[in-house]
């Protein structure tokens, strides 16, 4: 699918069948950030902005280099995760990614 300019890069990222894995399955046992500080993926009450910004930069980091990052996005857009990081994106950027697929659903039924 191709990308508008003011459309963000993760906005459309599904897993490819070649990457799926069953979602209850163990993909969480490879996943990148199981060595890492749960802190850095998920607030602490009243963090300043300048905070978050720099640990949420420091968990997607961890994200980039995760061989389950697909999955991972596709599990928190499933359940949904109302919280931290997850699959590389917000809280923030996960609500952008689904009120997107909901309007691309109902433009296909219509």
């Amino acid at each position: 699918m191709l990308q508008t300019p003011h459309e963000p890069q993760w906005s459309t990222a599904v897993p490819s069948p070649r990457l799926r894995r069953d979602l209850a399955g163990p993909w969480h046992s490879e996943a990148a950030c199981r060595r890492d500080e749960a802190g850095l993926f998920f607030a602490p009450s009243q963090e300043p902005t300048a905070a978050r910004l720099s640990r949420e930069a420091a968990a997607k980091s961890v994200c980039a280099r995760c061989p389950v990052l697909l999955e991972c996005r596709e599990h928190a857009l499933l359940q949904p995760e109302p919280y931290g990081v997850w699959g590389g994106l917000t809280a923030a950027e996960r609500r952008v990614v689904l009120g997107r697929r909901r309007r691309r659903q109902s433009a296909e039924a219509a």
